[in-house]
């Protein structure tokens, strides 16, 4: 085996930004192509944001907008929030974020990790609304002293990163010799920066979008229809407004995909390549292959990792949350079993001689508020918050967790039978009681009202 030899430390993070890694995908259907990825994931940022991150910033550095000791403001998805971060906490400078609600709440705890200043905004409201994360972020950079809104929507150090450094990377990777790219769209400026590099250095290279469904961008390329915007679960791409950096006349042809279509190629990138990737890089992977499908010449396509799946290990990599976004094909039955995300294994419970911490604990790491206490798999009580607090608060404080849940927990159960019609749910949550659901004397899992919430929501 031969080696490559090591780079020489970095003086700093930033030294780190670019020059990522490609790879070639084997034992994935891919017609007649070959597919390759970038893993964007391997900036220290862990996105391909952190390229744009420095060049907006170093931007805003040299025409004197950002002076030291500043605040950088932006509108985010999270990803070019944590970039701005790891570039900018290193300069020095303060950094206050915008961030839709519908984020994976590993990006906001990396962010706020860095001591990053994060407002959580609306993300079921369209530009022009107050609470709309770009315009709620640029009223607030405006009533700021020092402070600068990047705004990497129409930034134009956004494309010009990819143009200079992702672009030349890509074709000197290949051999310059590269088809295809697959891109998706948030800001526009992967799609605008690589577009313009391929444009001049390869111009038979096509650029590819990968846009999700509920997005307006891919009905407008394929079918110059202008359609409402949907919603979509895949964070960072797909857009309800055509952003300043986006040139869509570059893309060459548009796939749509579906949220399930996404989070299922994510988690077959990972189980086939092992390359854990994010939700958008699932949408990205799932476009390339539509696209080396329908070639009928071998062709060299390339699409990008675009940030880690380590930021949505309680979303995408989670079963019982894809399930319950309705991202999985699932038996229906039309009764209490259709809410059960969990299935028995999977549920987090409880033995009756566990100590009082043990459930505790579970509680805090499932993110939930009361266990099924099981005896040898068979269901024999319930312990909540209420109960635990009960049992602990009067004991001495060495005493308080070491008793056995079977001291603390309920006994007296009422049960619902899994064929029963939801109906059945209401009387058990008017007397502030979970759902306990059997099938026969087998213990199914537990119904909340989010969970019902939930199903609604969906169903709707």
């Amino acid at each position: 085996m031969t080696t490559q030899p090591t780079p020489p430390p970095a003086a700093t993070a930033l030294e780190l930004i670019g020059r990522t890694p490609m790879v070639e995908l084997q034992d994935f259907d891919t017609g007649p192509c070959r597919l390759f990825v970038k893993l964007e994931s391997a900036n220290p940022g862990g996105s391909i944001k952190d390229r744009i991150a420095r060049s907006m910033i170093e931007a805003a550095e040299a025409d004197g907008s950002l002076k030291p000791g500043g605040v950088i403001v932006e509108a985010t998805a999270g990803n070019t929030g944590l970039g701005l971060a790891q570039v900018g906490i290193l300069k020095g400078y303060k950094l206050l974020l915008v961030v839709p609600d519908k984020m994976a709440r590993e990006k906001i705890q990396h962010l706020r990790a860095m001591g990053v200043d994060v407002r959580i905004t609306r993300s079921d409201v369209g530009k022009g609304h107050p609470e709309y994360y770009q315009d709620m972020a640029a009223a607030i950079a405006a009533k700021l002293n020092n402070a600068v809104y990047i705004n990497q929507f129409s930034n134009p150090a956004n494309p010009l990163a990819h143009e200079t450094s992702t672009g030349p990377e890509i074709l000197e990777q290949m051999g310059g010799d590269v088809d295809a790219v697959v891109v998706g769209v948030g800001s526009g400026g992967t799609l605008t920066g690589l577009g313009r590099f391929f444009r001049k250095a390869s111009p038979k290279t096509k650029m590819v979008l990968a846009d999700p469904v509920g997005s307006i961008l891919a009905p407008l390329v394929e079918r110059g229809e202008k359609v409402e915007p949907g919603s979509w679960v895949v964070e960072g791409i797909g857009e309800d407004f055509i952003p300043d950096n986006c040139d869509l006349d570059l893309v060459a042809k548009a796939y749509e995909i579906p949220d399930a279509e996404s989070i299922a190629t994510a988690r077959l990138l990972l189980t086939k390549a092992g390359i854990l990737g994010g939700s958008s890089s699932g949408t990205l992977l799932a476009g390339a292959l539509r696209y080396c499908r329908e070639q009928t010449e071998p062709k060299r396509v390339v699409t990008l990792v675009c940030d880690t799946g380590s930021r949505y290990l309680s979303k995408v990599y989670n079963d019982s949350w894809v399930a319950e976004q309705g991202l999985v094909d699932r038996e229906l039955h039309g009764d209490l079993r259709d809410l059960i995300a969990r299935s028995t294994g999977d549920a987090v419970t409880v033995g009756p001689d566990d100590t009082l911490l043990t459930a505790y604990n579970r509680m805090r790491a499932a993110d939930v508020s009361q266990l099924p206490v099981l005896d040898d798999g068979r269901l024999i009580g319930l312990i909540d918050e209420s109960d635990l607090l009960e049992a602990v608060e009067d004991r001495r404080q060495d005493q308080r967790f070491r008793q056995p849940v079977a001291t603390a927990m309920t006994a007296k159960l009422h049960t619902l039978q899994a064929g029963e019609p939801l109906d059945a749910l209401l009387p058990i949550f008017e007397r502030d009681e979970v759902a306990i659901v059997m099938e026969g004397r087998e213990f199914l899992g537990l119904i909340t009202r989010i969970d019902l919430i939930n199903y609604l929501r969906r169903a709707a």
